[in-house]
């Protein structure tokens, strides 16, 4: 019985290497979904100050006055 256990269905005495990285690739896959989920909640943007000004801009949110004046405070 114990060597069938070793054996890990005909796989001989690589059985239960191919199984230890088979659930370190599943530990690393659930820990890459869970960073990838936390950093979709948490809504961090990659974009400028700027761009989303000029999203803003482009969507009719603010008028040109209003942009151009935001912008000059953000370049400083």
């Amino acid at each position: 019985m114990q060597n069938m256990m070793w054996d890990m269905m005909g796989w001989g005495p690589w059985g239960v290497f191919i199984m230890t990285l088979f659930w370190l690739a599943l530990l690393v896959l659930v820990i890459v979904a869970i960073v990838y989920l936390v950093s979709r909640i948490t809504g961090r943007s990659q974009e400028s100050p700027i761009e989303i000004l000029k999203k803003r801009y482009a969507r009719g949110e603010i008028d040109k006055e209003e942009f151009e004046r935001m912008k000059k405070d953000l370049m400083g």
